[in-house]
């Protein structure tokens, strides 16, 4: 029997305008095809990308990143701190899908994440000791 890309791609040929525009059959089964990789690619990316986000949440230093920083306790965040990120809103971008293409550019937000403490905090505080140790252990996720 015909498989299921097959018989989707049978389908697609009885929609008006799609023969007439010279789609084969082949065409159609291929194009089918490669979305599903596509797909499978998300998947896996997604995967892997929450499962880092859930190993750095597993660490005794992650407690500061977890939530967004609550602007009403500390009301200057925003002028210091351009651009904020914190794992809540990585772990909704990651669920969405869309947003990261690769571990680089997941990379890229949990660095600033620890940069940003670091700017924003005094050198000798717990938060920007929970950021120097968050940026030793990016080292040795992202090697």
């Amino acid at each position: 029997g015909a498989s299921r890309g097959q018989e989707a791609a049978a389908r697609l040929l009885q929609i008006p305008g799609v023969k007439e525009a010279n789609w084969t059959l082949a065409d159609l089964v291929a194009s089918l095809g490669a979305n599903r990789d596509a797909d499978r690619a998300r998947t896996s990316l997604r995967t892997e990308l929450l499962q880092v986000v859930r190993k750095i949440e597993d660490q005794n230093f992650a407690w500061p990143f977890r939530q967004p920083v609550d602007t009403s306790e500390v009301p200057d965040y925003l002028e210091i701190i351009k651009d904020p990120i914190d794992l809540f809103t990585i772990d909704k971008r990651i669920r969405k899908g869309e947003f990261y293409k690769n571990r680089e550019m997941l990379r890229t937000d949990l660095v600033r994440m620890a940069l940003n403490c670091k700017e924003y905090n005094d050198p000798n505080s717990t938060y920007y000791e929970c950021a120097v140790n968050l940026e030793k252990y990016l080292a040795t996720v992202f090697t």
